[in-house]
């Protein structure tokens, strides 16, 4: 059997003149959790509902374990009963007439498994999610994590190829939601699941993926593990959504075996070795780091890999400090520990990591 269960390859789908989902190839692998993570009206949701069979694509072709759902070209187009997916969706669409018994059997009924049958997997599926001996209560005697609970049991009742879940956390409290992602990472490595998760929240990102993709105006901007697209954005726009990011620009200096970046008033931070071998003399970048990875430090000679800068504002917020500093003809916005505080207008100097920055043009 195949470690890949779905592919896209060269998926279109358009909505009148403007393009969703465009040109969008990928794979997702047997057992992976892999998250589709951008801002509202990227395409993510699309895409999830061109998996599902609930939007048809208008070019390209979608394969899950080795069959054909969808291929305009070919005039093929599996509707969803006949896809073997569990989708969540962010509402839950949890029936408020029908028990917790028989919301879950709902598939299960769907696909005229026997009854027996259906009592067995019904009460396993609401065992794994917590929710034993609640089998008889009615939707609407259920707390909100309590019904998004039913919802998962009902979406993996069945074992599913594939589990499509879109912003199911969403509606919940903060301290519910947290709660909910680890109940979430330890069902999908118990049963083993491959799952497709849609998010804007990168923390949900971060913490339940193997592998995401950032989606932006249709299109996928970087794939790859949350430590690679965090620590190594290879696009502008990357960079920003996954948080903070310093910022500087300057021009590339020195030879193939030691290279840095010079910026104004001749400070300089040296080039990673693994740097594409396109970034050459006089290339013009942006260096990109994380806040966290750049550390303040008070006035003084400047020496290779700092950058001088004075405090414009200081911002208290609680656990922390936030600074906005003037440095290499820029504004730069730094957090740092509120123990060693630095007043406004005090020069300081920004130690960055070679090892931990990132050189574009």
């Amino acid at each position: 059997m195949s470690d890949v269960v779905l592919e896209f390859r060269d998926v279109l789908k358009r909505f009148g003149g403007t393009t969703i989902v465009d040109r969008v190839s990928f794979t997702v692998n047997r057992g992976e959790f892999f998250t589709l993570l951008g801002p509202s009206g990227c395409g993510k949701t699309t895409t999830l509902r061109l998996i599902a069979g609930l939007e048809v694509p208008d070019g390209g072709e979608i394969v899950l374990d080795g069959q054909t759902l969808a291929a305009p070209a070919a005039g093929i187009c599996l509707p969803p009963d006949k896809r073997n997916l569990g989708m969540m969706f962010q509402s839950y669409a949890i029936w408020p007439h029908l028990s917790v018994f028989e919301n879950v059997a709902f598939p299960l009924r769907v696909r005229r498994v026997p009854e027996p049958d259906i009592a067995r997997k019904v009460t396993e599926a609401l065992e794994l999610v917590g929710l034993a001996g609640m089998e008889g209560r009615g939707a609407t005697q259920l707390s909100g994590g309590q019904q998004q609970r039913v919802a998962l049991a009902r979406a993996v009742v069945y074992t599913p190829s594939l589990l499509l879940l879109d912003e199911p956390l969403s509606n919940l409290d903060v301290k519910l939601r947290e709660q909910m992602r680890m109940e979430l990472r330890a069902l999908q490595r118990r049963l083993d699941l491959t799952v497709i998760y849609v998010t804007h929240d990168q923390s949900e990102a971060m913490s339940l993926s193997d592998r995401v993709a950032v989606v932006n105006k249709g299109r996928f901007e970087q794939v790859g593990t949350p430590q690679e697209i965090y620590e190594r954005p290879r696009k502008r726009f990357v960079g920003d959504f996954l948080g903070r990011t310093i910022i500087v620009r300057g021009i590339v200096r020195g030879t193939a075996s030691e290279r840095w970046v010079e910026l104004p008033g001749a400070e300089r931070i040296a080039v990673p070795p693994e740097t594409d071998a396109g970034v050459t003399e006089g290339t013009r970048v942006r260096v990109l780091c994380r806040p966290e990875e750049v550390t303040l430090l008070p006035g003084g000679e400047s020496a290779p890999n700092q950058v001088t800068g004075r405090i414009e504002t200081v911002t208290y917020m609680g656990d922390h400090l936030e600074y906005t500093i003037r440095a290499a003809e820029l504004e730069l916005l730094m957090t740092a520990s509120k123990k060693t505080p630095q007043p406004v207008g005090a020069e300081v100097r920004l130690q960055f990591d070679p090892q931990a920055v990132t050189i574009l043009p």
